[in-house]
């Protein structure tokens, strides 16, 4: 009768739940409702793998993670069933959360574990994962209110996904939409990882320029990811299907820099033995994106100016010219207006390259999205390395997320391989490998941001009573720790070498307050 009443309550919450950003997460917390548990996920079907949508129980950077379905036995068991899959409490094939749950430190001890596969028809959509540290807890809930939620749960997220497709793509067909959005995301380096409201607005320039056949010019520091937003850009164009060409001008010889752009006849000089296409024939009718633009010589600039104004290129040994259809994207992290009025780069080929520039921000400006991108590095480190498990200590990301990150999203990725060897080295033994501090080998640093505050709270402080002073800097260094480990008071006690019980009180005193979660 009680799981009747939940169903109900379930029915009418979903249908009356307005469809928004937030939809996935919505629908989680209902269906809790009927599935208490300690751990519960929503995970999309993308290709050959599973992509967290939504979580709770779980550690915050299980979001960044990308689980291959024939990785792991019960998700794969999960995804080959029609109907709710309950293991049994002994089972001996390995949890795919194991030592992420926030609940229990460590390899999950016996447990309860349900899996639900949504579908649309035949196809599967997605799926729900639930995980109980109680052995019983999934035993009293009966097959027909299971299939009855199964099917309310498939028809509402076969609703959101349809909806944020269309959202999200709205100048396509409903087919190019689901087609496009596939092949972004299942594409190797296609995803760009990142929630915080500077990555929200990039994804939203890339969308709105991507649309369009302007050429853009991608701007950012070294290692921020401007050839993935290059990818990006293509991937959300109608040259989708066509060739997406990279060239490093860097890397360009100036004596073979034109025969690379536009090609060369066989003969055409010493060592060439035969005729060979350019990069610009290769990106016809796709695009091409110029890495390092700034390191091109001035002859080749205005060679490039002639293409990019007329489509029209001279392959090298030949007189007749050609013509090509070629969107350039093009990317730098030198100053290319100070380039320009140095004489270093033609000021008309700079105008003509920033039609609609793309800043990438930093990584130390994107708030929150280091937890995320490690997640993500963590699971592609582990199945380089063999490691069954793999997972990030609170202390880590803690220190993470302190960093500075010179080298930005590159540095991160490295860093994480690189401590991911190290811990595999010391704990080899162990089933469950798990990342320290000690490990990542970096000095903790507030990133730009805190370091601002800090200094705003220093200069405010200064001109108040030394009793003031003191609980405004323990108000903003308890609470900008609390931020970081996502409100975890037992993390943020171990960082601030604080009593739990101490802390708590300490921030009662100074008016601190943590919305309580479901």
């Amino acid at each position: 009768m009680n799981q009747q009443f939940n169903l109900t309550q379930v029915a009418l919450e979903l249908a009356q739940s307005t469809l928004h950003e937030h939809s996935f997460d919505q629908l989680l917390a209902t269906v809790e409702r009927v599935i208490p548990s300690d751990a519960s996920a929503l995970l999309v079907v993308q290709g050959e793998q599973l992509k967290p949508l939504a979580i709770k129980g779980l550690m915050p950077d299980s979001l960044g993670r990308r689980f291959k379905i024939a990785e792991h036995p019960r998700l794969k068991a999960i995804c080959s069933a029609s109907h709710a899959l309950q293991f049994a409490h002994d089972c001996p094939l390995p949890d795919p959360y194991d030592g992420l749950l926030l609940a229990k430190t460590g390899d999950i001890p016996v447990h309860a574990c349900l899996g639900l596969p949504l579908y649309d028809k035949n196809a599967l959509l997605g799926v729900l994962t639930f995980d109980s540290l109680n052995a019983n807890a999934f035993s009293n809930i009966s097959a027909n209110t299971l299939s009855t939620l199964q099917t309310l749960c498939s028809a509402h997220f076969k609703t959101a996904l349809e909806l944020a497709h269309y959202k999200h793509h709205a100048q396509h067909s409903s087919a190019l939409v689901q087609e496009l959005t596939r092949d972004a995301l299942t594409r190797d380096g296609g995803e760009i990882i990142g929630q915080s409201p500077v990555m929200q607005t990039l994804k939203n320039e890339i969308k709105l320029v991507a649309a369009s056949d302007f050429s853009v010019l991608v701007l950012g520091e070294t290692g921020v990811g401007k050839e993935l937003v290059a990818r990006n850009i293509h991937l959300n164009s109608a040259r989708k299907d066509q060739p997406l060409i990279h060239l490093n001008c860097a890397s360009l010889p100036e004596n073979l820099a034109e025969s690379e752009f536009f090609g060369h006849a066989k003969g055409a000089f010493t060592g060439a033995q035969n005729a060979r296409q350019g990069k610009f024939q290769l990106a016809d009718g796709g695009t091409l994106f110029l890495d390092e633009i700034g390191e091109l010589p001035l002859a080749m600039q205005s060679k490039l100016l002639r293409v990019l104004q007329s489509g029209e290129i001279q392959t090298v040994g030949e007189d007749t010219p050609k013509y090509v259809d070629v969107r350039v994207v093009a990317a730098t992290n030198r100053d290319l207006k100070r380039e320009v009025a140095q004489g270093r780069f033609r000021a008309d080929l700079y105008h003509r390259l920033s039609v609609y520039p793309i800043t990438v921000p930093p990584l130390n400006k994107r708030e929150h999205d280091i937890t995320l991108l490690a997640g993500y590095f963590i699971e592609q480190t582990a199945r380089k390395l063999g490691i069954k498990q793999l997972k990030l200590s609170t202390e880590a990301q803690a220190l993470l997320n302190q960093y500075s990150w010179p080298g930005n999203v590159r540095e991160l990725e490295h860093v994480i391989s690189r401590s991911a060897l190290k811990a595999k080295q010391s704990q080899w033994q162990n089933p469950i490998v798990t990342i320290t501090s000690e490990h990542c080998d970096l000095t903790p640093q507030l990133s730009n941001t805190v370091q601002i505050n800090t200094q705003n709270t220093i200069h405010t402080a200064c001109n108040q009573p030394l009793k003031q002073a003191v609980e405004s800097l323990q108000f903003t260094v308890i609470t900008e720790q609390l931020k970081q480990h996502n409100y975890n008071w037992a993390a943020t006690a171990r960082v601030l070498e604080l009593d739990r019980a101490n802390l708590v009180r300490l921030a009662k005193r100074l008016g601190i307050k943590v919305k309580k979660t479901i």
